[in-house]
């Protein structure tokens, strides 16, 4: 079996991706992403004018986004991209993720 390959219960071939980043252009802080991972990876911030991440809760906040907050939390499941409307997210192989 190829480096980083796992079986499923019946035996498909699966690779698990990890979530590497998420594109702040592309988000459009909808959350769907964030009720499907129970792992604890991704945290809502505010976007201010100028473009920097505050607390969400910040009056500055011009819009929402999703961030990684615990990459290592993630355990490569997919769902969160499957549940994404606007393509944001980047996966990465664990061969990947560890050699950055």
């Amino acid at each position: 079996m190829p480096d980083g390959m796992h079986l499923t219960r019946d035996g498909t071939p699966w690779v698990p991706l990890y979530l590497d980043a998420i594109a702040m252009e592309t988000c459009i802080g909808c959350g769907r992403c964030f009720k499907v991972c129970d792992r604890g990876v991704l945290a809502m911030m505010g976007v201010d004018e100028d473009g920097e991440l505050i607390e969400p809760d910040d009056d500055d906040a011009e819009r929402m986004v999703m961030t990684v907050a615990a990459k290592g939390a993630c355990i490569g499941c997919n769902a969160c991209a499957r549940v994404c409307g606007s393509g944001a997210m980047t996966h990465v192989t664990a061969a990947e993720a560890m050699a950055a």
